[in-house]
Formats: structure tokens, sequence, C-alpha cells
């Protein structure tokens, strides 16, 4: 695996997003082992200790088995934001002979999971993609932001020491943008870069460039090296062709409006998005999230369903890390149209 800024500069980067308000400790420990030892260069994670614990552990077991250890990414917000939040319901509000669709929508399994004997949102599980809100036929499911507060950020920072951070961003909050900023700088954390994710829902491709360009200034000026993630359809699930094709279109947008520094696809990304890219496409490399937790899941259900770690089933981990590897090699190989 090459070093995460050579993988930058090649078009090969990849990053696995275990989600900025996922609190499953237990999955994330085992997506972070696997998808290290599969190659990613950086894993996004909450900004939260318990989490970024997990995520170390994993690391460390993946290094026994020669991994290269990737950057470790916590996600910040500028405000409120669709990333940071959980969804919430009571039970027993629930009609009996309700089919709870809510149940099927979700994919990280977080709604009355038999096998706990637990009714409701499992909170930690919730990752906040959001798709059992329109499922409910009755409208009972509500969102809980999960913000983190401006006074806990630099202490946080320091404690847990980052190699980089994402601050998933809006149009119209310049202001909390650089009160995050300063928070950044107060926690004296040395960062690799600091990513920006933004999406194209205020204005279209010709905003986001002009927003890219506003936050860059600022970047530059607190002396931060960015890294500019293109949201192509957040929180989609990552699901499908049509996902992909929206991520790869805004970077065909985008890519003449930006500002320097390296372009990342995420947001709708899968599968597909490598098969859709241009040679001479310019992308710097792609962040998996619900893809990656998809094509783990039978394996993360039969180990914990055990009582163990996926990382300790020696039976289980290897196919496992084999449906991982598929995923993220082929962005490995491939040369980015930079004469690699």
């Amino acid at each position: 695996m090459s070093p995460p800024e050579q993988a930058l500069a090649q078009g090969q980067w990849v990053k696995l997003i275990c989600g900025a308000s996922n609190q499953d400790l237990a999955a994330i420990e085992d997506l972070a082992g696997l998808y290290s030892l599969a190659g990613v260069h950086c894993i996004d994670a909450a900004a939260d200790a318990a989490v970024v614990g997990a995520v170390r552990r994993g690391m460390a077991w993946a290094a026994e088995r020669g991994s290269s250890v990737p950057w470790l990414m916590v996600s910040l917000s500028d405000g409120p934001d669709p990333h940071f939040r959980k969804a919430w319901f009571d039970p027993e509000r629930c009609p009996p002979a309700c089919r709870r669709p809510c149940e099927q929508a979700c994919p990280a399994l977080a709604i009355g999971l038999a096998a706990t004997g637990a009714a409701g949102v499992l909170a930690d599980r919730c990752y906040g993609c959001g798709r059992c809100l329109p499922a409910c036929p009755y409208g009972l499911i509500e969102e809980r932001s999960q913000v983190l507060a401006a006074g806990s950020v630099p202490a946080l920072l320091a404690d847990i020491r980052p190699d980089a951070i994402e601050l998933h961003c809006q149009a119209g909050r310049d202001g909390g943008f650089a009160d995050r900023l300063g928070q950044l700088v107060a926690s004296g954390v040395p960062l690799q870069r600091l990513a920006v994710s933004m999406g194209a829902e205020a204005g279209g491709a010709p905003a986001l460039g002009e927003h890219l360009w506003q936050r860059f200034d600022r970047l530059r000026e607190a002396g931060f090296r960015p890294l500019w993630q293109l949201d192509g359809r957040p929180m989609s699930g990552d699901l499908g062709r049509g996902a992909a094709r929206v991520a790869v279109r805004l970077l065909s947008q985008v890519r003449s409006l930006a500002p320097p520094g390296p372009l990342q696809l995420a947001g709708g990304t899968n599968g597909h998005t490598l098969g859709l890219l241009e040679p001479d496409s310019g992308v710097a490399g792609v962040a998996f999230g619900g893809e990656a937790r998809r094509r783990l899941q039978p394996w993360l259900q039969a180990a914990h369903g055990q009582g163990r770690r996926l990382l300790d089933c020696p039976a289980l981990w290897p196919p496992a890390l084999e449906h991982a590897q598929a995923l993220v090699q082929p962005w490995l190989q491939r040369c980015g149209g930079r004469g690699c």
C-alpha cells in the first residue's frame, strides 16, 4: 500500500467512513481491522474517545498481520448536519399491527433487534442515515442532533490526537466554520490534512466551487492543508449505479471550479464508482461508508451473535476480508491518469 500522501497524488486514496455519529464499538473495531488489512489509507470516525479507541484496536490487530497503519480522521461539523444525528421514537406509541417498515429500512440493524430484546432505536448502532424517517407510516420517528459542543473540542482533540480532521460544512455558515477552525488551532494537534466535506445542495456546482474557495482562504490562513470531499448524495446508503453516477457527475462539474488540493468522492460511492470515471478525471480517491459496512454485515452479525469480535473468529474474518479487498484493491491498483 502506498503512503497516504502518495496515494492522494496518484489517485489511489481510499478512506473508510465509520460514521460521524456511529458508536457501535464492536462493529467499528471489526471494520477498522479488516479494512486496514485490506489497504485503506484513512479511517474516518466520530470524534469520541471510545470510538477512537475501537478504531485504534482494529488498526493494531491489522498491524500485527502486516498492515500499514492508516491515518485516523475524526469528523466534526460547522453546525447542525444530517451526518450528526440519530433517529428516535417511543416504541410504546407504535400500533401493534404495524409491520415495522422502519426496521426493514435500517441498514445498521439499529431498530427493534430481536437478538437483544430491545425496542425502539439502539442509539449506539444508529448512524443517522435517515431512511427510517419516511418509512414510518405514522410519522413517529424524529431525528436528534449530535453536534459536539464548541468548548469540548480543543481538549478532546488534544487527548485523541487524530492525524486528520473532516469538517462537514454547509453554505451560509461561515461563522461556524471559522469557529471550528479556531478550535482546531487551539487544540495544538498537528494535522496531515483538513478535509472539507460539502455537496451541491445550495446552488449547484458553481456555488459549491465558490464555497470551497472561501474555505480555502481560511484554511490557508490557519496553516491547514486541504482535502476536498465532494459529497455527491449524502447519507444515501451508497447503493446502486445511480448513486454512483451522482457522485461522479459532481466531480466532473466541480473539478475546474475547485481550489488547489486533492478532490475525493463520497456520498453514493460504491463498487460501480471506479468504472464510471474517465481516465483523466483528476480524482484523488474515494471514501466508502454504507457500501463498506454492507459487504461485511453477514460476518459481523455471525460473530457478534456469538458474543465475539469478528477479528477473533478465524473461520469468519478471512472471507470477510476478501469482500473488503474486492472493494478496495481496484482503487489501489489504478493509475488515475497521473502516469503511475
